[in-house]
């Protein structure tokens, strides 16, 4: 018999009780103050067999990924009633860290990142869960979830057992894992198995580092069945002693299927990651996985009696600044949109996809499928008109102190945020120049910049532009560079050397720059805030760039999903009602952000945009997504 405690100091108001692994669910409504209820929970998820066993009984896994962090709260409920309806028995989430712990010792589990939350909810739904805590999750995030105050530290080995990063490990799982060592199953909650970090085997630097977050893991609490994933390059150096191998792919390799029979026999298979879809980079198109390809995909796993996770059955947004790059074969940041041609798209509305998937599945559980939920209204509104205009210099009061440096710092060392860096947005390096010439950026710009001289715009480094032509002048000038961190590289052995801003020196004529004042721009909530008190002037006929703009939307009657329009415009970021909605780029594929309801208030709501080049000075909301031309994934 196990023991459950239902604790004030928790916030817990329900419990639920897993009684049938079918997925059939009894919910009890229990107060914080009812005290204990006792369940018999002995055996969880099990693979002694070449079937899974749950509660002692066989159990196929059904899994879809489900991100609680890439989903306003309020919308949590309706994509796991659609995942429930499909079919799917297990839901698999990961555990982005460097949400969790912005700034270094400081830990949020609120508002959208209450994980106890989600996964009680999921608890509720009757779903199984697969709980993926990192460190690092992939996920294409920024870093792959990990903080980019990691960074400050020169030495930084992430990924290993370097001591300044186990003892940031150790310093989170401290945090997290007493939050959701009480929802393993044999404890009466809904988490069935644990996956030990992410795709180690294509990283594999460390060998000691995988058996390290084992041991942290169970010596925090962790009981249930443990996992390792990988993909094809990583399977054989990915194993970890004590935790199932698993699969990630997108079409079946049987070579990596005999593998895995031979190295773990008389153990079930299990597809963790097979990918519905994939992500997409700014100047790609938007990439699809025909649903006939997928589905045949998953068809052909079911009939040989294997397990199978969609990565993603919903991917949700990439709001703010949270989406990562890929580095591979060269550098490019990631579109805002993480709709990842799933089986539910990004709005959450139902693809082909689901609909076959749904077909499959219900012949893989041995009770009724509940009818698909309806779906949420999409409405267009009148376009917002820019009425009032900020230019950027006119904003720098209302960031972090200035700081002025000898030589160009990079942003995760900035002192600002409490010592913790800058981790995202932009950052403004200034100093003054005697005489024109050649600037040569050495590719020290991380990761790309906007250059001017006393405020003129004179040209862009990135990583193809490495020199640029200065006007001519005798006397002293401001040089500025405006530089922008796209997003870090989300996998790859290069994650020690994602550091942002300007990481190196920066030639003017073969002479160094020197003595600069930086300005930190990261643009959060509180930036957004005290814009507010800025001096903001009344749209003038040519507006000086780059620049922040505002308007007016306004919602009549209860707030819907709407999609947002830049026509005209050219590369910024959009806020509405202090919310970051994403980056935008008129370099595609993607051309609407994703606006979800709750983040709408009926009447006026505020729309805030930072332009950096040209502008048409008008919003268009409208009822469709657009994530631009299509290319189908070989």
């Amino acid at each position: 018999m196990v023991i459950l405690s239902v604790r004030s100091s928790h916030r817990r108001r329900y419990v639920a009780l897993f009684l049938s692994i079918t997925g059939v669910i009894i919910y009890r409504h229990l107060s914080e103050q009812s005290g204990r209820i006792r369940i018999s929970r002995t055996h969880g998820l099990s693979v002694n067999s070449s079937q899974f066993s749950l509660g002692g009984e066989s159990f196929r896994l059904l899994g879809g990924s489900l991100h609680y962090f890439r989903i306003p709260r309020a919308y949590w409920k309706d994509r796991m009633l659609k995942m429930k309806a499909c079919g799917v028995n297990t839901l698999t989430t990961s555990v982005p860290w460097n949400l969790h712990e912005p700034e270094r010792g400081e830990f949020q589990f609120r508002g959208n990142l209450d994980l106890e939350m989600f996964l009680i909810q999921a608890a509720d739904l009757g779903l199984w869960v697969v709980l993926r805590p990192g460190p690092y999750i992939g996920s294409d995030l920024d870093l792959g979830g990990l903080p980019s105050w990691l960074l400050r530290d020169k030495k930084m080995k992430l990924r290993t057992t370097y001591p300044g990063f186990t003892e940031a490990v150790n310093a989170f799982f401290d945090k997290l894992i007493p939050k959701v060592v009480p929802l393993q199953f044999k404890k009466g909650g809904p988490i069935i198995a644990v996956q030990v970090e992410h795709a180690y085997g294509s990283f594999a630097v460390d060998s000691d580092y995988m058996p390290f977050l084992k041991e942290a893991l169970q010596s925090r609490g962790v009981s249930e069945l443990l996992l390792t994933s990988d993909s094809h390059e990583g399977l054989k150096s990915g194993g970890l002693s004590g935790a199932l191998r698993t699969l990630n792919l997108r079409k079946l390799n049987y070579e990596d299927i005999k593998y895995l029979e031979a190295v773990q026999p008389n153990s079930p298979i299990l597809i963790m990651e097979h990918w519905t879809g994939w992500f997409d980079g700014w100047g790609d198109l938007h990439h699809t996985f025909p649903a006939e390809d997928m589905v045949a995909v998953v068809r052909e796993v079911l009939r040989q009696g294997m397990s199978i996770n969609l990565y993603v059955f919903h991917g949700g947004t990439n709001f703010g600044f949270m989406s990562g790059a890929s580095a591979n074969p060269s550098y490019k940041p990631l579109v805002t949109s993480y709709d990842y041609d799933a089986p539910l798209s990004e709005d959450g509305d139902y693809t082909p996809k689901y609909h076959l998937l749904r077909d499959i599945f219900s012949r893989y559980n041995n009770y009724l499928l509940s009818d698909v939920p309806g779906l949420r209204r999409k409405k267009g509104y009148e376009a917002a008109i820019m009425f009032q205009h900020l230019f950027l210099w006119d904003a720098l009061p209302f960031t972090h102190e200035p700081f002025k440096s000898r030589i160009p710092v990079n942003m995760e060392n900035l002192p600002v945020n409490n010592k913790n860096g800058q981790a995202y947005g932009y950052t403004l390096y200034e100093t003054t120049i005697t005489t024109g010439g050649f600037l040569k950026s050495r590719d020290n710009i991380r990761d790309r910049a906007l250059v001017f001289v006393n405020r003129g715009f004179i040209g862009l480094f990135n990583y193809k532009t490495l020199e640029l032509a200065v006007p001519e002048g005798k006397q002293e000038r401001t040089l500025s560079l405006l530089v922008e961190n796209c997003g870090r590289a989300h996998s790859g052995k290069a994650l020690d050397h994602q550091r942002k801003g300007i990481v190196g020196d920066i030639f003017l004529n073969n002479t160094p720059l020197r003595d600069f004042t930086i300005y930190s721009l990261d643009m959060t909530q509180s930036f957004i805030d005290s814009l507010y008190r800025a001096p903001w002037k009344f749209l003038p006929e040519k507006p000086s760039f780059p620049g922040f703009f505002q308007g007016r939307l306004f919602v009549d009657g209860y707030p819907s999903d709407t999609f947002v329009k830049l026509p005209g415009w050219s590369k910024g970021v959009v806020f509405i009602n202090r919310q970051n909605l994403g980056r935008y780029w008129d370099l595609g594929p993607q051309q609407a952000l994703y606006i979800p309801g709750p983040f709408l208030n009926s009447g006026l709501n505020l729309v805030t945009v930072f332009e950096e080049h040209d502008a048409d000075f008008k919003l268009h909301f409208e009822d469709t997504p657009d994530l631009g031309m299509t290319v189908d994934i070989q």
